[in-house]
């Protein structure tokens, strides 16, 4: 069994909790927490399941790495916090262990990271023997193996767009609904996550992934921005009261330009309420999906739909991109010290996890 610690119990730690403990390669080893009131508290309650793991949280990363697990994965925010979270992941790195994160969005694609970020991580692993594979929580594989898998189902291929569109309602995160994407705030107002260059920043990465895996090269990343305002005041059921005339949905596209048109293309449509921009791209069933569309011939669409926590579409997105990093965990393991990509690691089977007797 492979000792693995979770780092951090807010969306992604909750999913990435239970899927470790559903892995039957996993032993869940240790969790750690920043919050004062949840140190002490079982694992099990933290992760909403119904019965105690007998693993108490604890805010001691001395200790919790000192005892050598081989795996961690590491689910605090890199949002509001990235220097932070890049410290705390090469620090494990140099402890020894294989880190899986979505938190540092640069390395996505490790080949056009910045060198210093890249770097620090490759001098952690040369001096402790750990790994790192980092892949998105919108979620990574929709915007990389997904598309790529579906891309070879063709006889040719002229462009592939990546969508999210979700009801940001039932997203229990209100920092980064309201102040990071903006989201019933004046219209006047500039949320960092829409800032001039930040999706190329955030996307950027996987958009060169691909362009890598399909043989091609990009002429240049571009962005696009509609925001659009509540006609009326909306309440939802996690995080209150949203204005009319503040933002009530945003659409953008960051779009990989081959031969001077965007033929890759990652879109985000997001509401705050499903009244808001009714024009645009809906779910099918209104509350959140993740769509892939290659154009060529034949044309093929696949619209992927995850639940979780209570029939929501929101935690379901966060399992399965927890999902994809938690399942990595054994093939890192046996694999050499490195760090590595969506390229790299291989999408594998649920082997032993169909009776879900675990959970």
């Amino acid at each position: 069994m492979i000792a693995t610690v979770v780092w951090g119990t807010g969306n992604v730690g909750r999913a990435a909790i239970r899927a470790v403990v559903a892995h039957p390669a996993l032993e869940l080893a240790g969790v750690l927490v920043h919050d004062p009131a949840k140190v002490g508290r079982d694992a099990g309650e933290l992760g909403g399941l119904d019965r105690e793991l007998g693993v108490p949280a604890t805010g001691d990363v001395d200790a919790v790495l000192a005892a050598r697990p081989r795996a961690l994965v590491y689910a605090a925010s890199g949002d509001i916090r990235p220097d932070e979270a890049l410290a705390d992941v090469v620090r494990a790195v140099r402890s020894g262990c294989v880190v899986v994160t979505p938190a540092l969005y640069a390395l996505y694609d490790p080949v056009s990271a910045p060198a210093e970020m890249r770097d620090a991580v490759l001098a952690a692993v040369a001096e402790g023997g750990g790994s790192l594979f980092v892949s998105g929580v919108d979620p990574g594989w929709a915007n990389d193996v997904l598309p790529l898998l579906v891309s070879g189902l063709g006889s040719t291929v002229d462009g592939i767009r990546c969508q999210e569109v979700f009801d940001y309602s039932t997203y229990d995160q209100p920092d980064s609904v309201r102040y990071l994407v903006g989201m019933g705030q004046p219209m006047e107002y500039e949320p960092p996550m829409l800032a001039p260059t930040v999706p190329t920043m955030v996307w950027g990465g996987q958009l060169r992934l691909m362009a890598r895996a399909l043989g091609v090269e990009l002429d240049d990343i571009r962005e696009t921005l509609d925001r659009r305002a509540l006609e009326e005041t909306v309440t939802t059921r996690t995080m209150g009261t949203f204005d009319a005339g503040t933002q009530g949905a945003v659409r953008f596209e960051v779009q990989g330009i081959v031969d001077g048109e965007p033929r890759l293309v990652i879109e985000h449509v997001t509401r705050i309420h499903p009244s808001c921009a009714p024009d645009w791209p809906q779910p099918p069933n209104g509350a959140g999906a993740h769509r892939v569309v290659v154009e060529g011939r034949p044309r093929i669409e696949v619209t992927v739909e995850a639940d979780d926590e209570g029939d929501n579409r929101a935690a379901g997105g966060n399992a399965t991109a927890v999902g994809r990093l938690v399942g990595a965990v054994d093939w890192l393991a046996a694999a050499e010290p490195g760090l590595y990509d969506a390229l790299d690691v291989p999408l594998r089977p649920a082997a032993g996890r169909l009776s879900g007797k675990r959970q």
